[in-house]
């Protein structure tokens, strides 16, 4: 018995072990590419390096300061900040009412599933530049042709509308996870509690509201904090279609912190604004997670 007893003991040694090394390649990547480096960076952000010098000094919190009194870095938070806002809230609208109609849908259903996941796997600046053709050839011919005013000019080329022209492009690709994740939550509910609901008398709105929301919980937590994480970093999409214009109106943090590391050579500067974006993700996803907690199943 006890020899059988070791035996086994040896089996899950072994395994343990074997999952312990597949483990290690990851663990080890992620430590130099994502700890390392940032803990360089963040190191580089209390100096005055501008990313060519082999001298520099430190300068204390001095970047962090010039930073949230800079008027360009405050208007690109902005934009981030008001550019994100609408695009969550879109997103999720739109993700959710399309899982609940692929879910009731009986016929096809992969075929459709197929069809909204397909963004997903092209490239960002693919994406990007494919709507820029449409934006500045395709749409304004149509609109000229049905004498439609506002359609018959490149949305990206004027300043009041080249947000909701990225917006468009950005949700076009960006709601194709999320509508699998929401698809994959709704399957997730128990169909008794559906009848027993029914039989209970409870309406439509009932039932989401009582049942399918709170089974939804852990998904949206993940949609609303990975979204919130692209709408603040947005980089791809403007630089590929409009590139911060025009005159400034899509000037993204993440645009800005590139053209001064890259062309303004004011490196220490960009990295502590990268570090401030952090900060503000981690901010809001840390509350999305506390105000959501309560509401998930089982709590």
């Amino acid at each position: 018995m006890e020899k059988e007893k070791s035996k086994k003991t040896k089996k899950i040694s072994e395994r343990t072990r074997t999952l312990f090394l597949f483990t290690v390649p990851s663990v080890v990547m992620y430590t130099v590419f994502f700890t390392v480096t940032m803990a360089i960076g963040i190191y580089y952000s209390f100096t005055d390096w501008n990313g060519i010098s082999a001298s520099y000094k430190l300068i204390g919190f001095g970047n962090y300061v010039k930073a949230m009194i800079d008027r360009k870095f405050l208007a690109a938070l902005k934009f981030n900040f008001v550019y994100t806002f609408l695009f969550v809230i879109i997103l999720i609208v739109i993700s959710l009412l399309v899982a609940i109609c692929l879910n009731n849908l009986t016929k096809a259903s992969t075929f459709f599933r197929s069809i909204y996941f397909l963004p997903a796997v092209l490239s960002m600046v693919t994406v990007g530049l494919i709507w820029n053709e449409l934006f500045y050839r395709a749409l304004p011919v149509i609109g000229k042709t049905l004498n439609i005013g506002w359609l018959s000019n490149s949305l990206l080329g004027n300043k009041t509308t080249a947000m909701f022209g990225i917006l468009i492009v950005n949700l076009w690709q960006g709601c194709s996870i999320p509508i699998v994740l929401f698809l994959a939550g709704l399957q997730s509910v128990p169909s008794e509690l559906y009848e027993a609901a029914t039989i209970d008398g409870a309406n439509r709105w009932d039932k989401f509201r009582s049942i399918t929301f709170p089974f939804l919980i852990p998904v949206l937590n993940m949609v609303i904090i990975t979204q919130v994480k692209a709408g603040l970093t947005i980089f791809d999409y403007i630089m590929a279609m409009t590139n911060g214009g025009p005159g400034g109106a899509t000037q993204a943090v993440g645009i800005l912190i590139y053209n001064q590391a890259m062309k303004g050579n004011a490196y220490s500067q960009s990295v502590a604004e990268s570090m401030i974006l952090f900060v503000i993700v981690a901010v809001v996803a840390a509350v999305t997670l506390k105000m959501t907690k309560n509401k998930q199943v089982g709590d």
